[in-house]
């Protein structure tokens, strides 16, 4: 065991007491509502984004911006919400983060009211700050785990979004209903549930998350003699100064983003891809629930799993799940529901190892001052790369075919997952 490891391990000691035990038993119960009311504000006001693009703007390529405006939104929101949870704490970088999601959703009903896909785009642009919110909620639950239970930790957070992330599509049809009993377009009223939705969440989170869990584990390791927690004035530069010196840490963000790309690209243009093959949309809506429950409801599992047997263990099976998924969904019909739906599911669970696997890898492999800043430029790189996919899966799909979508996604997991067993004994 190297010396810098011993360090980490004495200042993780006090996370181990039985007071800090109970507080963060709370803040898993706090970050899991957060996650589930938060999931339904996401899924609800996502899933049918693309269909209302291209029917607001006539057009299969443009749909693709849909993907790209909430994949965006969610990476220009990483930065600022971990710059929020670095000087203020977790509490207030998920305010931040969701509060900017309601405003997203509102834009979102009046855009759908005017019939301007433009400002459309613009509202899923500030509603991705909900998925930024609950990719941080992630992090803020390993901030008092102690040694050993980072990524089982993480992995119940992720798995409370279940709920309302399989909740949110298919309350889409009952939302467009109550739209229009209180007098609005009824293709705005899942944008009017999502608005619900992340008020709620932004209750939850300002009253229950406290004692903060990031403040409070600063406070532990100083009084464990480890001196005061320095806080970045530079977050930027210092956390790629982060990830330039710590190996393990850049391969578990470049796993992370190579899932991310994997499943937003597939999952964003599958819907279009249905719908032209005169799918409806409840059986669209099963289809993408079955994906996202793919996506969170195994990852308790995942979790314990990365802990027993290892980060990079895991990002290998999640790579060779997001290569099936790609296959078996790139090579289905139009009218082949019950393959893209087996492959959605693989791309969900596939994504799942990546995202806790590689964050649990990321939070143990930086010291704790520098976790929110690296942290959120892992988020931003994520989605960016999420963003570029969505883009080029739009054009993809819009000049070429869905297969040949498929095909890519095939190759690039399948790349990243030769690299990540190559770079294996030297991070290890």
């Amino acid at each position: 065991m190297t010396t810098t490891q011993t360090n980490h391990d004495k200042s993780l000691q006090p996370l181990a007491s039985r007071e800090v035990r109970q507080t963060q038993r709370r803040t898993l119960a706090t970050l899991s509502t957060a996650q589930i009311v938060g999931g339904v504000g996401v899924a609800v006001g996502l899933t049918f984004s693309s269909l209302m693009v291209e029917r607001l703007s006539g057009s299969v390529a443009i749909s693709g911006f849909a993907g790209t405006a909430t994949v965006l939104g969610a990476a220009l929101f990483a930065l600022p919400t971990a710059k929020a949870s670095g000087g203020g704490g977790r509490r207030a970088g998920l305010s931040l983060a969701y509060g900017v999601a309601l405003a997203g959703s509102l834009i979102s009903v009046a855009a759908i009211t005017m019939g301007s896909w433009p400002l459309l785009l613009a509202g899923l642009l500030l509603l991705g700050g909900g998925s930024a919110g609950n990719l941080a909620a992630r992090y803020s639950a390993t901030d008092l785990s102690p040694p050993g239970h980072t990524a089982r930790h993480l992995g119940l957070v992720v798995w409370a979004a279940t709920i309302g992330s399989v909740m949110g599509p298919n309350l889409a049809q009952p939302a467009e209903r109550l739209g229009a009993t209180l007098g609005l377009d009824p293709a705005s009223g899942p944008y009017a549930l999502a608005a619900a939705a992340f008020a709620v969440a932004l209750v939850v989170v300002g009253v229950a998350l406290r004692p903060d869990p990031l403040l409070l584990a600063r406070r532990l390791t100083s009084t464990a003699g480890a001196g005061a927690p320095a806080r970045p004035k530079r977050a930027l530069r210092d956390a790629w100064q982060t990830l330039r010196g710590t190996p393990a840490a850049r391969l578990a963000l470049i796993a992370i983003a190579v899932s991310h790309t994997a499943m937003v690209s597939v999952m964003s243009m599958t819907p279009v891809h249905l719908d032209h093959g005169g799918t409806a949309i409840s059986v669209i809506g099963i289809v993408l629930s079955l994906h996202i429950t793919g996506m969170y409801v195994l990852s308790p599992v995942v979790g314990w799993l990365a802990d027993r047997i290892g980060r990079v263990p895991v990002l290998v099976l999640g790579m060779g799940q997001l290569l099936a998924a790609a296959v078996l969904a790139g090579t289905a019909g139009q009218h082949g529901v019950v393959q893209v739906s087996a492959g959605l599911f693989l791309l969900g669970t596939g994504w799942s190892c990546g995202l806790i696997a590689g964050s649990a890898m990321l939070s143990e492999a930086v010291p704790l001052d520098r976790r929110p800043a690296v942290q959120g430029l892992s988020d931003l790189i994520m989605n960016v790369c999420g963003a570029t996919g969505t883009v080029v899966a739009g054009a993809v799909v819009g000049w070429l075919s869905y297969g040949t979508l498929g095909l890519a996604v095939a190759l690039l997991v399948t790349l990243c997952a030769a690299w990540l067993l190559l770079s294996r004994p030297r991070t290890t």
